[in-house]
């Protein structure tokens, strides 16, 4: 095949897309010439000026296409992105580095780029690299972002328990105890830090399920214990109404609908539980207070058919998962993967992005004979003589 003067190589979608063409070549399955008509009008006479892109043909190409390449690695040609590819970053072999679980690296347009971990409040605040996300968010120096020092003997907190978002010193109406504490209400710092106050009230009289605690900022106050209320309001038969009851579920007087019942949910709050359509997965008594959560087990993969009965993904190639489809458990290819052997026992084996024997699908063969690259599930093409595309096409 002699090249054009033209330097390219594209896939076919890229050609399609770019070129609007319409005339199909049965062996490469893509349309190499524009509809009749497309440029210039459909009444062009003998003598008109062809326009210059009907002039163009394509051919099935071995280049990689830009910013792939072929490694020594490689199971196919053209299967390394070199933009993408974190195992061959920007070159082949070059790899990014896994990082230290502070932060993470991946390969952005050929080159490792660091991200600090969001979920442990990482910081690079010195731009060095090499020591990676060196401090976080709740740093004295670095409170909530880079370069915010904390003065004043205030120091770097959470301002709404632990995981919330930082700020220096405390929000109003709470004091430093080493977390921000609500002195108003908390029976171990009631007033001041480190106040803690009697439940026994010095022996003041004991009722059900109650103690003596924190109110108002100060000590002494009838409250309630865990998972009870005092919706009566006599004092003397105490806290008397469970809060994880299918009649005061979470409040005094919140009645479950019918067929639900009340549980606490994973954060540890009395909820009525399930609507319709979903399954009560029970996950433990402590006494009377029972906990659990509502889930759709025709769907849910850790739940699929019945609680506790998970699609485990062991045994399986990378290219296929296990999913809950309608109640069971079934393997499924991922995006890029097929099962051409209709066998289970080794998966999704094709990758169908890079296969020229199935490209973009089972069966699907780029031009062995050219030795014609599979790119992004689709055979590459490039500008070619006309005759060339017409031996092609024979």
């Amino acid at each position: 095949m002699k090249p054009s003067s033209v330097v390219a190589v594209f896939t076919v979608a890229t050609l399609a897309l770019a070129w609007g063409c319409s005339r199909t070549d049965e062996r490469l399955g893509v349309e190499v010439g524009p509809p009749p008509g497309q440029f210039g009008g459909g009444d062009a006479g003998p003598d008109a000026e062809p326009d210059p892109r009907e002039l163009i043909a394509y051919c099935p190409s071995n280049s990689c296409p830009p910013g792939w390449t072929t490694c020594p690695s490689s199971r196919f040609p053209c299967d390394v992105n070199l933009r993408l590819d974190p195992n061959n970053c920007g070159a082949c072999g070059f790899t990014c580095p896994t990082g230290s679980g502070w932060e993470t690296f991946s390969c952005v347009a050929g080159s490792c780029v660091m991200q600090c971990n969001a979920a442990l409040d990482a910081l690079d605040c010195d731009g060095v690299v090499d020591n990676g996300c060196e401090t976080t968010t709740r740093d004295d120096d670095n409170c909530g972002a880079c370069g915010i020092k904390c003065t004043g003997g205030a120091r770097c907190q959470w301002q709404d328990g632990p995981g919330s978002a930082t700020a220096c010193g405390c929000p109003a109406g709470q004091i430093d105890c080493g977390l921000c504490t609500d002195p108003s209400s908390n029976d171990s710092h009631c007033g001041a830090c480190n106040n803690a106050c009697d439940p026994t009230a010095g022996g003041e009289p004991s009722y059900p399920n109650s103690y003596y605690g924190c109110s108002s900022g100060a000590c002494g106050a009838l409250k309630c214990r865990g998972y009870f209320a005092d919706c009566d309001k006599v004092a003397t038969n105490g806290c008397e109404t469970s809060m994880v009851s299918d009649s005061d579920c979470g409040g005094c007087g919140n009645a479950c609908p019918a067929g639900q019942q009340c549980r606490l949910d994973p954060n540890g709050k009395p909820a009525c539980m399930c609507p319709d359509g979903l399954t009560l997965c029970e996950l433990g008594c402590n006494g009377d207070v029972c906990s659990g959560f509502c889930t759709d087990v025709t769907s849910d993969s850790a739940n699929c058919g019945r609680c506790g009965v998970a699609c485990s993904n062991a045994g399986l190639d990378p290219g296929a998962r296990r999913t809950c489809d309608y109640g069971a458990c079934v393997v499924r290819c991922q995006d890029g993967y097929a099962d051409c052997n209709s066998s289970e026992a080794d998966g999704c084996e094709v990758d169908t992005r890079s296969d020229p024997r199935n490209c973009g699908g089972c069966g699907r063969a780029c031009d062995a004979v050219a030795g014609q690259a599979c790119v992004g599930g689709q055979c590459v093409v490039e500008p070619c003589d006309v005759a060339d595309a017409g031996e092609v096409a024979r």
